[in-house]
């Protein structure tokens, strides 16, 4: 028999980076399916975007980002019967676009969620036989050590997903006698329309406005913060591979505000011995952070504004955080860094949690 280690934080992700060039961007026609701006959309529940530039172009930046609208979500108790019937159905599963987040931790708790109309439950194996729904094993199959755990996808836009068909009703009725208790979901609404009367307003949902936090005149030391000319070519993976690692390990620090990476930082060596990689430069950095339930589209944009607002020589690093899966820190991330001096090139790192 196999044995299956239980998922522990000790358990390393998965990075790929990418190492490209932007193609020409057209304001009306904004590019959807190349990288990086498919990897961006494709992120689901976005928890953290976090921007850092250097502080010259902050004045810039408040204009492109930070003087529009916030963006926005809500908070709200609901039961998955009330998402299935009536006009919340109706308007925002059926006619609009939304995307919902239920509380609890995948892994452990009964966890919904719903994205392109597409309604995904992870389940124990007890509601999941209660429900008397079709799934399938989550997980590596023959996990036997483990308590087993069923994952449920229901598309809720397909043309049988309607009241007196079969599997419409069979999911009603288990929405009611296996998951009737009232949850806490995330809300968001990626249609620019919002129904009139709202369906969701019955609920008394909480409004939440993710507004920008900013850290300025950060007095740090500067990485080289351009690839070097032989991680370009056909032969220079390790270059490539060298120089990213080392830039992720500083931008990782900017983000986390660690004092090893500022001016006049004389940590005892044998307390940490990192050292800002390059020629010891200095500068002022700024770092920009909202944090909520972000849609992707919202940060697809947000990136877009950024490349096509800023200027082309200067440098700047675009990152996005999901919500952990379970585990603390087990979530997927990704990182976009434009090198100074290149306009068009990019790196881009994709962090896998653990799956």
């Amino acid at each position: 028999m196999l044995s299956f280690p239980t998922p522990s934080v000790y358990q390393s992700s998965k990075c790929f980076v990418t190492y490209g060039v932007m193609g020409h961007l057209d304001p009306n026609q904004p590019p959807t399916k190349s990288k990086p701006w498919s990897t961006v959309a494709g992120q689901d529940f976005i928890n953290r975007v976090e921007l850092i530039i250097p502080q010259e172009t902050f004045e810039v930046v408040q204009k492109l980002v930070m003087e529009r609208a916030a963006p926005e979500y809500k908070r709200v108790v609901m039961s998955l019967h009330d998402i299935l019937s009536g006009a919340f159905f109706a308007e925002y599963i059926k006619k609009g676009d939304v995307v919902m987040l239920s509380e609890g931790r995948k892994g452990i708790d009964n966890v919904f969620t719903l994205r392109n109309g597409m309604l995904t439950m992870f389940l124990d194996k007890e509601a999941y036989e209660r429900a008397g729904l079709v799934g399938k094993p989550d997980g590596v199959k023959g996990k036997r050590g483990l308590k087993p755990r069923w994952v449920v996808e229901i598309d809720l836009t397909g043309p049988s997903m309607v009241p007196g068909k079969k599997g419409f009703d069979r999911l009603i009725y288990a929405s009611k006698n296996a998951f009737g208790t009232p949850v806490t979901w995330l809300f968001c609404n990626l249609s620019s329309t919002v129904p009139n009367p709202d369906p969701i307003a019955p609920h008394a949902p909480t409004r939440c406005t993710s507004e920008p936090s900013v850290l300025q005149n950060i007095d740090a030391m500067l990485p080289t913060l351009k690839p070097p000319i032989d991680a370009i070519g056909p032969e220079g993976r390790e270059e490539l591979e060298y120089f990213s690692t080392e830039l992720y390990e500083w931008l990782s620090l900017v983000r986390l505000q660690s004092p090893r990476v500022q001016v006049g930082d004389q940590i005892d060596p044998y307390l940490c011995r990192y050292q800002v990689p390059g020629d010891g430069q200095q500068g002022k950095i700024c770092k920009v952070t909202w944090q909520g339930f972000l849609a992707p589209s919202w940060c697809r944009q947000t990136l877009l504004d950024l490349v096509a607002g800023l200027p082309s020589k200067s440098w700047f690093s675009f990152s996005t955080t999901t919500f952990s899966k379970g585990m603390a820190g087990d979530n997927s991330e990704v990182s976009l860094f434009r090198p100074q001096g290149a306009s068009g090139e990019y790196v881009m790192w994709e962090i896998k949690s653990h799956e």
